[in-house]
């Protein structure tokens, strides 16, 4: 049998038997918008865990870390730390910015901005620039999951007519199934992706090398500074290091999957369960790194987002299609379902906080449920149409989405440290660090002075945030104090 018929056989039987899965496990569920966003705000310690590690470790983790390991070397370790501070932070985070939204009965990350501020046109903004920056991670999924089928087809599929097809299936399967259609269908791929892992960060060091230890050593006699960061603003040097991991650990939660998934949870023990036991899946990072690694010493000299194809160009020369297939159908669940909850992410919060709370369309149960599916294939044709258009790496398309939705934690942050914060100073914050990020993004900067342009762009949010809120208290005060100090009471406890 002809070798791209077999790996990619394997590939679509691996997609169709997770869709399958995930769709039979949510058949007889009734779906309401609580139901299908959040997935009725039900989800324990374990299912939580799945749901998360399934949106988390995607494409990305799969192939762009190899990619940055084969390609870059040392800046590569910011992917392996971003997500473990970001937890840490969870630990304090999550738990009350869950309480509150049970307590509001909230359904998407911009309800809980406009519940805290009192300001529904600030979840209006914090809808339509997540709405925006999501398309980027999606796109992500995308374009890893068209280096996997090229692969898996030894170059004779049009991965491009593939992917559409293998996206178009997905976004009908999140039509139908909802969050926890996403969270079942996850199963299979935290599975097989960890498989696929191991396979890539041990069995190939050992076939080459004979252990991961000595990859390590290989990598350092042919590259001697390959595990080093340059010092400094020098590129990818340890300025940029630390601003991109803070950008990216403080952006973490602030997806519009996320914060569904956080709402999702049955309790906050859950949350805080979860911030102890996600760090462990860190560990599959390691292994990602020793594949990349590998991938630099058998076949060096791939350039650009080439890189990002490294360890599976290795698996397609020297194994048989069947792993290959395997591995590449591991590969495609790693991006299809994060993009699954990251488009209902999406089509949530425009149809909540958009559609329903500035237009009043769609704003009984059933007439947001049919909003929100519909919006779902909306953001996977848009998602699809950009993808066409942008091409770039794995890790540029992430850092792009990331410097868009760091600009919501200030906010978020404030609401629960500092109480003088106001709505107008946390909008303003996220207008003038969107319109930093947009600016450096046309100028083609990345970083100022090796601080990463997002990072860059959050300082001036908080700083914007800052001014304007004590401003706005100081002349609230001076009016307070004009109207006498009855009026001042009742104004306080009303605010309070």
């Amino acid at each position: 049998m002809d070798k791209a018929a077999v790996a990619l056989g394997i590939v679509a039987g691996i997609v169709l038997a997770s869709v399958v899965f995930g769709g039979a496990m949510v058949r007889r569920v009734k779906m309401n918008p609580r139901e299908y966003m959040i997935g009725g705000r039900s989800f324990g310690p374990i299912f939580l865990w799945l749901l998360l590690a399934g949106e988390i470790y995607t494409t990305f983790t799969f192939l762009g870390a190899a990619g940055w390991a084969y390609g870059k070397g040392a800046p590569a370790f910011y992917i392996l730390c971003y997500g473990s501070v970001a937890y840490i932070i969870s630990y304090f985070l999550l738990p009350p910015i869950w309480r509150f939204a049970k307590e509001h009965e909230l359904l998407t990350g911009p309800d809980y901005l406009a519940q805290a501020f009192g300001s529904k046109w600030l979840g209006v903004l914090v809808a339509i620039v997540g709405f925006v920056f999501v398309v980027p991670y999606v796109t992500l999924q995308l374009t890893g999951i068209q280096l996997l089928l090229r692969i898996a087809g030894y170059g004779a599929l049009n991965a491009t007519v593939a992917v559409g097809v293998a996206f178009g299936l997905i976004a009908l399967f999140v039509f139908v199934s909802g969050l926890r259609g996403a969270a079942w269908a996850s199963v299979i791929k935290d599975v097989l992706v960890l498989v696929a892992v191991l396979f890539a960060g041990i069995v190939l060091p050992i076939h080459f090398f004979g252990s991961p230890a000595n990859v390590v050593s290989r990598v350092l006699q042919a590259h001697p500074n390959w595990m080093t960061l340059a010092v400094g603003a020098a590129p990818n040097g340890t300025t940029w290091f630390v601003s991109t991991v803070l950008l990216t650990s403080l952006g973490f939660y602030m997806w519009p999957h996320s914060m569904a998934a956080i709402y999702s949870a049955r309790s906050e023990d859950a949350l805080r369960r979860n911030a102890i036991f996600l760090p462990f899946y860190q560990l599959v990072l390691l292994f990602v790194y020793f594949a990349g690694f590998t991938a630099l010493l058998v076949i060096p000299g791939l350039k650009g987002s080439e890189a990002d194809q490294s360890f599976m160009l290795v698996v397609q020369h020297y194994y048989s299609p069947a792993v290959l297939g395997f591995i590449a159908g591991a590969g495609v669940l790693a991006g299809l379902i994060p993009a699954a909850a990251q488009i209902l992410g999406a089509a949530s919060i425009f149809s909540k906080n958009v559609l329903g709370d500035v237009f009043g369309i769609a704003a009984s149960d059933r007439e947001r449920t049919l909003a929100t599916r519909v919006l779902v294939l909306v953001v996977a044709a848009l998602a699809l149409g950009f993808w066409l258009i942008a091409r770039t790496s794995l890790v540029g398309l992430l850092l792009i989405g990331y410097n868009g939705v760091t600009q919501f934690f200030p906010g978020v942050f404030f609401s629960l440290v500092w109480r003088r914060a106001t709505a107008l100073g946390v909008g303003a914050g996220i207008v003038a660090g969107i319109a930093t990020v947009v600016y450096f993004a046309a100028t083609g900067q990345t970083s100022v002075s090796g601080i990463n342009a997002g990072f860059f762009a959050l300082l001036i949010n908080v700083v914007v945030c800052v001014v304007l809120s004590r401003v706005i208290g100081s002349v609230r005060e001076r009016s307070l104090h004009s109207i006498g100090p009855i009026a001042i009471y009742k104004v306080k406890r009303n605010v309070d």
